[in-house]
């Protein structure tokens, strides 16, 4: 392997999506990610589906798309650490780990040994990333945190969706695991500056990752809208808070977004609109005085808007350097010749299925680029190779581990 990672091992033993995600991006790194599963069931998302990806008669596998968005690159290793073999082997992989990745309820892993503490007296570079709901101190530290709870009582809900007594109006989570997708990015992040101490000292540390901290700190202008204020920003449908217009708006033939950022590019709606005095309007000529105004101008946009098709203003609008865009759904997202262009479909080879749809990764480094070795593994796929090629094990040893249900 020639990534940027090549030369790290990271023993996962995370499930769902945060942990499972960050491991994944560690993997299109060059790492090699050991993922730690249930024998017989494996991680949660193997089973929730449908969709199932089709082996090549057409027939639904057990294998669940879902787990599949977040394990590629990985080698599966299946091993019951409740049993105190298990628990051996557990503590003999991470003493050949770089990086441990885990998700368990605050002190879940204390009981089996298999907590920093405990992994650090056999691995001192040891870096190991806990991620929880609450992180690891405060008086909801022992509660078992989700994503669409955290999305709820970190403030995010209160900004999605319309508003209060309009249709539809009420809290509205996003449509993607977002929170869980953002500490899976903040989490390699803290593993990557992690490694550069550890480069420096040689010493390892404990990173206590906290889906509720991520979620806050990503509140990021709605957040400072609220400190420097005082009053909660309220939800806005579609709407910014901060910028007008900045917001969906009817075509003849659907919808599509249009994101003024400044004046001058306002004016220049406006002239293309055939609307231009709008521009000069003493209650809309400012962002400032648009955003106080925002109940009177944008009832005078939507009659302009609807008079052309979503094309047809794009293609207008872009000339004159307004930013706009449509509305997509996936059909239409892949379908884009730039999404095309960017090579953010994959077809990753899949021994079962044959080949699985994948979404590429967002980093394009030019020395080190990310590498797409295979799909996500079936469940211990890697058993054998990794206990016997990393561990010494033999034949026999493995036969009975499996025997006693350790493996």
């Amino acid at each position: 392997m020639s990534g940027a990672l090549s030369h790290i091992r990271v023993l996962d033993l995370s499930r769902i999506l945060a942990g499972p995600w960050a491991g994944q991006i560690l993997a299109d790194l060059g790492a090699e990610v050991i993922k730690v599963e249930r024998p017989g069931t494996g991680d949660d998302t193997r089973g929730w589906g449908p969709p199932f990806l089709k082996d090549r008669e057409g027939r639904d596998t057990n294998e669940a798309a879902y787990y599949h968005a977040a394990n590629r690159n990985k080698q599966s290793v299946t091993l019951d650490f409740t049993q105190a073999e298990g628990q051996r082997l557990v503590r003999e992989l991470a003493a050949r780990s770089d990086i441990l990745i885990e998700n368990f309820k605050v002190g879940g892993l204390a009981a089996y040994g298999l907590d920093y503490a405990s992994l650090k007296e056999v691995n001192p570079r040891l870096i190991y990333c806990s991620i929880t709901g609450f992180g690891q101190t405060g008086p909801y530290a022992k509660r078992a945190g989700y994503d669409f709870m955290i999305q709820g009582l970190g403030g995010l809900m209160s900004l999605t969706g319309h508003p209060d007594g309009e249709p539809g109006g009420g809290p509205m989570k996003v449509g993607v695991a977002l929170t869980d997708i953002l500490t899976g990015l903040y989490s390699t992040v803290a593993i990557l500056a992690a490694l550069a101490h550890r480069e420096r000292t040689g010493e390892g540390q404990h990173i206590d990752m906290a889906l509720l901290d991520v979620q806050v700190a990503c509140l990021a202008n709605q957040a400072m809208n609220y400190l420097t204020t005082g009053v909660p920003p309220k939800r806005l449908g579609n709407s910014h808070p901060n910028i007008v217009p900045y917001q969906d708006f009817p075509t003849a033939d659907g919808n599509m977004i249009l994101a003024v950022g400044n004046d001058g590019q306002f004016r220049k709606f406006c002239e293309v609109a055939g609307i231009p005095a709008l521009a000069d309007d003493p209650r809309f000529v400012t962002n400032a005085a648009r955003v106080a105004n925002r109940a009177e101008l944008i009832p005078l946009l939507r009659q302009a808007t609807v008079f052309k098709s979503t094309a047809e203003w794009i293609r207008l609008l872009e000339a004159a350097g307004v930013p706009c865009g449509p509305i997509n759904d996936l059909a239409q997202v892949f379908a884009d010749p730039q999404v095309q262009a960017r090579g953010l479909r994959l077809e990753l080879p899949h021994p079962q299925v044959g080949v699985v749809p994948s979404v590429a990764s967002p980093l394009r480094l030019s020395a080190s680029p990310v590498e797409y070795r295979h799909a996500a593994p079936r469940l211990g796929e890697h058993t054998e190779a990794v206990l016997g090629g990393l561990l010494g094990l033999d034949a026999a040893r493995i036969a009975e581990l499996r025997a006693a249900r350790v493996v």
